[in-house]
């Protein structure tokens, strides 16, 4: 008699199928040392047989896992949150793992109820998500699972933070521009209070120095915003007429300048190259020229926490602070 197709396999199933007790068969399925090679044989294919697929909640019984990540943030709707999050997915996802995702909005009670929320869901870790690479207080003493913090830093020297390099990617921009031979270099960037916009222009600086150039005029901070770029790139040109090239804080603002270049006459990359910074596509590559820019690689930045998460699941936790490389993407506006 053929089995119905609604009809689940079951543990039972498979062991009956193999000849083996249940426990056996559990055994089996989950790679314990005590199964002899042969049995262990006949029980995987009574269950490639069979279709068996395991029970995820029974297994984490076993296990004392439920296969389950919690990912909270602050800020889902940001630039930086998706691409990080489809990276923690994909890593997750390729351990037939699942991830439970909560957007806390920058509310601390609606941030301490997920949390409970998601430990009374007994998920096996947590990943806790920034919107900017600044400091935060960590969140670990009401959490007793493994954590791991990405694109913020914890400000306890115990937990795992990961970030974008951003004095690494300052340095990229720097050096490409000092190689295609600009000599008059400005800065454009974002608001002092972020510290990605201090670190930045603190590598520029220093890279600078090294090349015995200096910047032409301050750094100049303001907005994350095309405005800005605009603004800020007609007053340096006032102040600074031979610049001749210009790093800006990211991809709005190296838009924004390219626009009030064109509108003073100025070519790009002829007269004035432009770097930008993040890569986000729908400014960077529809820039005219297409900007080059520093990419942060943001998907690899949730792969890179999962391993790490993974690692302390598995009794290996490290601490400390971890900045993931940067890329340089070339595009038209400095070649």
């Amino acid at each position: 008699m053929t089995r119905q197709r609604s009809q689940a396999v079951t543990l039972t199933d498979v062991a009956a199928l193999a000849g083996v007790s249940v426990a056996t068969a559990s055994k089996a399925l989950n790679g314990r040392d005590e199964v002899a090679p042969a049995t262990r044989s006949r029980v995987l294919e009574a269950a490639e047989k069979l279709s068996f697929q395991p029970n995820i909640l029974a297994r984490g019984l076993i296990s004392g896992r439920t296969r389950t990540v919690g990912l909270l943030t602050d800020e889902l709707a940001g630039r930086f949150a998706i691409p990080i999050l489809l990276g923690v997915e994909n890593a997750l996802g390729n351990e037939q793992m699942s991830v439970l995702l909560c957007d806390a909005r920058g509310d601390p009670i609606r941030r301490r109820h997920y949390i409970r929320t998601l430990l009374a869901r007994q998920v096996d870790g947590f990943v806790i998500l920034g919107d900017n690479n600044d400091t935060r207080p960590s969140l670990t003493g009401d959490i007793p699972v493994p954590v791991v913090y990405v694109y913020c830093e914890s400000d306890d020297p115990a937990d795992l933070s990961i970030l974008a390099d951003d004095a690494g990617g300052a340095r990229l921009a720097a050096e490409h521009l000092i190689a295609m031979g600009r000599k008059h270099i400005a800065h454009i960037t974002g608001p002092a209070s972020y510290r990605a916009a201090r670190d930045r222009a603190s590598a520029f600086l220093t890279v600078l120095a090294e090349s015995a150039l200096p910047l032409s005029g301050d750094p100049l901070y303001g907005e994350w915003s095309q405005a800005w770029g605009r603004q800020a790139t007609r007053s340096l040109l006032a102040a600074h007429p031979d610049v001749d090239a210009i790093f800006c804080g990211n991809d709005q603002i190296g838009t924004g300048a390219a626009q009030t270049l064109s509108d003073l006459g100025r070519r790009v990359p002829e007269d004035v190259a432009i770097v930008g910074y993040d890569n986000w596509e729908v400014f960077a590559a529809d820039s005219r020229p297409p900007l080059t820019t520093v990419d942060l690689n943001l998907p690899q930045l949730g792969v890179t926490a999962v391993e790490h998460l993974f690692a302390a699941l598995d009794g290996r936790p490290r601490s400390g602070v971890l900045r993931q490389p940067c890329r340089l993407v070339i595009r038209a506006s400095t070649t």
